[in-house]
């Protein structure tokens, strides 16, 4: 069995389990790996009999005549029918789902948080799982969902996948482990991972306490945005997103398996470990991907482009040019316009946008907005530079300027985001945020040629 593994690229646990040791490059690739020599047929999908004894199975991201199809042929140990069995619906309280309008919280506002705090009491990655804002209706796929997760412990024989959403991960703090299906992904601080619906997998602890960003997307799945005149190269390039290479457990224990159907969330329990697959080929799989690889392109002369230039992944909906959610990321780069006010302008929007800071401090709120910590404006709601931040770009000798040491992103979505009961009475809300702009002096002066 060694001998077998290094072959594949893998390495052996103690227990006889493949351990993934890599990645392969590419985004929306038709990939094919085995942890086993011989394990991924050759010229077709379903054998009369797979090899090793396997069994074949298709896990489809779209419908089947999606153009193009996005699905995955697994070769695994079992079929995932003997993963699943009578199902038992438990509540979690703090995982919330659209449509979740609390008549008692408004939502109409701007809206900032520090931090949400770790706690001793032990949380996975599905209990430690705090819904932030919700859009849209889980129940017709429009919409998403903003969490903050927080997580100081492993799953240990416990399992999860949601059949509502793909889920795209910021960690904030701490280094998680994605151990799926399809193979392993670990993440941490200023990367992400797309963890794709219907997949199952479990997260493990590797340096915590863990705290980070959830993006739950209910729409159709994030991919990279048009790049129109900006031609292609620049921005986010496929060959910097990684899909884990096949890893598999053979691991006869009583387990359980969460999965979020509709909102709701229902526990199985089963007699063994569901990731299973031996090998597998296919365009749908998890992804990971190191945000320090963006690079950002903007004005080179003078005036401000929008923030949609910093766009990272983006989910279409039915509207061409308005996304049902736009990752966008505000990272390190040099501003250089002549003439021009360089921090983000005022303005009113009808995307709805909820910003998180991963480090750093965020060039129009040099004050307040802390690693950690988030803000919210909702469509139609106006927001921009506090004074300081007005004063300063206003008088500024408009040499190059490296914006350093600073890492922000915004999942903007074009529904209103609705405030959940924890974001409004738990989570640490900055009661004065709105009186940032307070201080706005009027400038007006009338006189004729008056700059």
């Amino acid at each position: 069995m060694n001998e077998l593994m290094k072959h594949s690229g893998l390495t052996v646990a103690d227990d006889g389990n493949a351990i993934s040791k890599g990645y392969m490059p590419g985004w929306a690739n038709d990939f094919e790996t085995e942890a086993l020599p011989g394990a991924l047929p050759i010229g077709m999908n379903s054998p009369q009999r797979c090899n090793y004894g396997l069994y074949g199975e298709q896990l489809s991201g779209t419908a089947f005549t999606a153009n193009p199809p996005e699905r995955t042929w697994c070769y695994r140990i079992r079929p995932s029918v003997k993963h699943s069995h009578r199902y038992e619906k438990i509540d979690l309280p703090y995982w919330k789902s659209a449509p979740c309008i609390d008549p008692d919280v408004i939502s109409l506002g701007q809206y900032r948080w520090d931090p949400v705090e770790h706690t001793d009491k032990p949380l996975t990655w599905v209990t430690g799982m705090r819904t932030m804002t919700t859009a849209g209706d889980v129940n017709t796929q429009v919409g998403m969902a903003s969490h903050v997760y927080l997580v100081n412990t492993s799953m240990v024989d416990d399992y999860f996948f949601s059949a509502d959403s793909e889920l795209l991960v910021v960690p904030q703090e701490g280094r998680l482990r994605f151990a799926t299906e399809l193979g392993i992904i670990d993440v941490e601080p200023k990367e992400i991972a797309i963890i794709p619906r219907g997949l199952v997998y479990r997260v493990e602890v590797l340096e915590g306490p863990c705290r980070g960003f959830v993006c739950e997307n209910y729409g159709q799945k994030f991919e990279l945005p048009g790049r129109g005149p900006i031609g292609a190269n620049c921005m986010a390039n496929p060959r910097d997103f990684k899909a884990p290479v096949a890893a598999y457990e053979d691991r006869e224990v009583p387990s359980t398996v969460t999965m979020k159907w509709c909102g709701q969330f229902h526990v199985t329990k089963i007699n063994q470990s569901p990731l299973d697959v031996v090998a597998w080929h296919g365009n749908y799989a998890p992804y990971k991907y190191d945000l320090r690889a963006y690079c950002p392109v903007g004005a080179i002369l003078f005036d401000h482009p929008d923030p949609s230039i910093f766009t990272v992944l983006t989910a279409p909906s039915g509207h061409p040019g308005t996304a049902n959610i736009d990752f966008v990321l505000f990272r390190e780069r040099w501003m250089v316009m002549e003439d021009t006010f360089r921090p983000p302008w005022y303005h009113k929007n009808i995307m709805s946008e909820l910003m998180g800071n991963i480090y750093g401090q965020y060039d129009a709120k040099p004050q307040g907005f802390v690693p950690g910590g988030m803000s919210l404006h909702n469509m139609m709601l106006p927001h921009g530079p506090d004074k300081e931040a007005f004063e300063k770009a206003s008088n500024a000798n408009l040499g190059p300027d490296k914006l350093d040491n600073t890492m922000s992103f915004m999942f903007e979505t074009r529904f209103p985001q609705h405030l959940t009961g924890f974001a409004a009475k738990e989570a640490p809300l900055q009661d004065d945020y709105i009186d940032c702009w307070t201080d706005i002096e009027k400038k007006f002066d009338g006189t004729p040629g008056k700059k």
